[in-house]
């Protein structure tokens, strides 16, 4: 698994909310069990303010399966 954050350093790391510009913190990692392979993450950026509810959308759904800081991301992830 590569630890690389080279490409994150130099792209803009934005949060996932509508509307939102603000520099992300967190990697929301979720699958839908009812369109993904089990193994499979999607990555959702959210901010400070925006990390709490978007990953209370995404446990409501039964999707949400970790949250990590940014830093600690990997290009495998998504």
């Amino acid at each position: 698994m590569s630890t690389d954050t080279s490409r994150r350093q130099n792209h803009a790391v934005i949060c996932s909310a509508k509307g939102c510009r603000v520099g992300a913190a967190y990697g929301l990692l979720w699958n839908n069990p009812k369109l993904h392979k089990p193994e499979r993450r999607k990555v959702w950026l959210a901010c400070e303010g925006h990390a709490d509810p978007l990953s209370e959308f995404l446990s409501k759904r039964g999707f949400l399966k970790d949250a990590l800081p940014v830093s600690e991301l990997t290009d495998e992830m998504g």
